[in-house]
């Protein structure tokens, strides 16, 4: 079980990635004249995906290995 919800965790990390990176292409195909905040949206938007991908991933993954741990037969 744990390790399915690390599979769609992970998948969650890269859909949020791809969005991101959506986000900064709208803003660099935008025609408008002043499109400089866009892209700085766009940037901004990209960082804080990838750093939210990064933290539900490493969120997981301990509590993934706490759960090992508490299921593990050798730990005494």
């Amino acid at each position: 079980m744990a390790g399915m919800l690390q599979i769609l965790t992970y998948l969650l990390s890269f859909y949020l990635v791809i969005k991101g990176v959506e986000i900064l292409q709208i803003a660099l195909a935008s025609s408008r004249e002043k499109r400089r905040p866009l892209i700085v949206l766009g940037i901004l938007t990209l960082t804080a995906c990838i750093v939210a991908g990064i933290g539900f991933s490493a969120m997981q993954d301990k509590q993934a290995e706490s759960l090992q741990h508490q299921v593990s037969p050798f730990n005494q």
